[in-house]
């Protein structure tokens, strides 16, 4: 396996609330992982609230004598809520602070993941295909008909989103299972990278680059030249990479 994670402030925000993680190291049940989150608040808050979720994503699942994946996944994210909820309430810098999360793991040729707002996680291979699913007011309005999936791109309240990390007592999380296969690519990142560079353009980037770390360094480049309003925060993940075919 090969991973590659990146996080660029870009070209408009002071401070990068964005932050990737990854490890190959198993923390309980789970072999490795992976998180991006982007986080949201004042000018400390944002920072802190992306960056403290997936420490206590770590800490909760090196500790779990959980065995199933999913219960071990959803039930550290439910904590971070918690605690980032308890951190606000402590602390006048930190209220209203809060954060997307998408998570994954891969357990031989299985990918488990989980979300929580609108960072979003993609498959790639022969085409690409977004496997979570954005918890945001436009993303509502294209599944109830509001307007159609091609409007959401450039939709005033784009930015909007109706679950995060921080907002209320309780988060409902998304929970996903994948099978892989050899070719596959992940990537995960925040919207920063989504809202600059349109999918089929992701692809070819990504497709196109030497390695993963150089479509990883093109994809933010792509989206700092397309104005880079937000933050942007990436982790690339070829699963099979080392696997050498016998003929």
């Amino acid at each position: 396996m090969k991973t590659f994670s990146i996080t660029d402030v870009g070209m408009v925000r002071q401070v990068n609330q964005d932050y990737v993680y990854t490890t190959d190291n198993a923390l309980g049940p789970l072999p490795n992982l992976f998180v991006v989150a982007d986080g949201m608040g004042g000018h400390q808050a944002g920072d802190y609230a992306s960056k403290y979720t997936v420490e206590v994503l770590q800490r909760e699942l090196k500790q779990s004598d959980e065995e199933d994946v999913e219960k071990a996944l959803v039930a550290a994210i439910k904590t971070a809520n918690r605690e980032i909820i308890k951190k606000a309430s402590q602390d006048s810098h930190l209220k209203g602070m809060g954060t997307t999360v998408v998570a994954a793991t891969i357990v031989n040729q299985m990918m488990y993941f989980a979300n929580v707002g609108d960072s979003r996680l993609y498959l790639i291979n022969q085409g690409i295909t977004q496997l979570t699913k954005d918890h945001s007011l436009v993303e509502e309005m294209v599944r109830l008909g509001g307007i159609k999936p091609e409007e959401a791109k450039h939709h005033p309240d784009k930015n909007i989103i109706t679950r995060a990390i921080g907002a209320k007592d309780s988060v409902e999380v998304d929970f996903y299972e994948h099978r892989l296969k050899k070719g596959d690519i992940i990537l995960m990142c925040t919207d920063g990278l989504s809202n600059m560079v349109e999918d089929e353009e992701l692809f070819h980037i990504v497709q196109g680059g030497r390695d993963i770390v150089e479509a990883a360094e093109s994809l933010v480049e792509t989206a700092k030249e397309n104005g880079g309003t937000d933050n942007i925060g990436i982790i690339l993940v070829e699963p099979f990479a080392d696997e050498v075919s016998i003929c």
